[in-house]
């Protein structure tokens, strides 16, 4: 017999979010956004419930949002490294309220989406540990980290069914320009010649196909309750490389590299360790990054 959950996807919006809510209207689920614009047109579903709403205004929240959801999956806000409260606000003050909105009626799982921004300048391959008096270099890593914090210290206390996984560098269709993947395909595919930096850095990039899978399988594990959980390809590539293998796939673009200053606080490199992924979750990347970049490109 075909079960019809109820999810809630705060963010559904966003890049990440519009993928998830796509992958769970395709099952058959009832699927609910929440976010306080309304989505772009490339990026809004027939059939999924949009409710516009400002999750760090409690009263609204709970005037605007049903009674229970089967699952929550958060993915809301602000993708911004500038110092700015709002960050702080959205990601800590928000997911708070979203939690004690369901206290009493909790879901059977809880999914954070946190960030690898959240490790600062650990070394790479980074594990799941905690430390608490770590600097992230930004508003937007030290927001993250304290709602992790709060979420896990909920769990210790309250056995709040809640999982956090820490995505690495995310892409695929329907990304918003201001990310290097997207950035680089839009400039070569109209033959544009475009700065860069010299690309000596190493980063982790995920298919957002895999990375919707990941998060599937977060939610129907017994196993990843209270758990922190790196998702990533552990295939870490240059950003020069990569985009030199942009500009061979589209056969076109004009990259100058060097002409833009890496930051000061910028990690030589990015990528975890997803033992804990591939254990608990039964979880590994399936799209290489050359499929995913052609996908993408198309």
């Amino acid at each position: 017999m075909k079960i019809n959950y109820k999810i809630l996807i705060p963010g559904g919006t966003g890049f990440i979010g519009y993928h998830l809510c796509l992958f769970f209207f395709k099952k058959g689920w009832k699927v609910h956004s929440i976010s306080k614009n309304k989505p772009k047109k490339s990026r809004k579903i027939k059939g999924v419930k949009y409710i516009l709403c400002d999750i760090r205004n409690k009263k609204a929240l709970n005037k605007n949002l049903s009674k229970h959801y089967d699952y929550i999956v958060n993915s809301s806000g602000y993708v911004d490294h500038s110092r700015n409260r709002s960050i702080l606000q959205t990601h800590f003050l928000g997911c708070k309220n979203l939690i004690y909105k369901f206290k009493n009626k909790k879901p059977k799982k809880f999914i954070q989406i946190g960030s690898s921004i959240e490790y600062g300048n650990q070394k790479s391959p980074q594990k799941e540990n905690l430390l608490k008096k770590i600097n992230t270099f930004s508003v937007y890593g030290n927001a993250k980290l304290k709602t992790t914090f709060f979420l896990l210290s909920l769990f210790r206390k309250e056995r709040y069914p809640i999982s956090i996984i820490r995505p690495y560098l995310i892409y695929g269709p329907n990304q918003d320009n201001n990310r290097v993947i997207p950035f680089v395909i839009n400039n070569s595919i109209n033959d544009k010649s475009f700065d860069c930096s010299p690309g000596n850095q190493k980063r982790d990039f995920l298919y957002i196909d895999d990375f919707v899978q990941a998060v599937y399988m977060s939610l129907k594990s017994n196993k990843n309750n209270g758990e922190l959980i790196n998702i990533g390809s552990q295939k870490p590539i240059k950003i020069k490389n990569l985009i030199l293998k942009i500009t061979s796939i589209v056969r076109k673009g004009n990259p100058n590299f060097s002409k833009i200053r890496i930051r000061t606080d910028e990690p030589n490199e990015l990528f975890p360790d997803i033992t804990k992924a591939k254990t608990i979750l039964n979880w590994s990347p399936k799209v290489s990054l050359e499929k995913g970049l052609k996908k993408t490109i198309s």
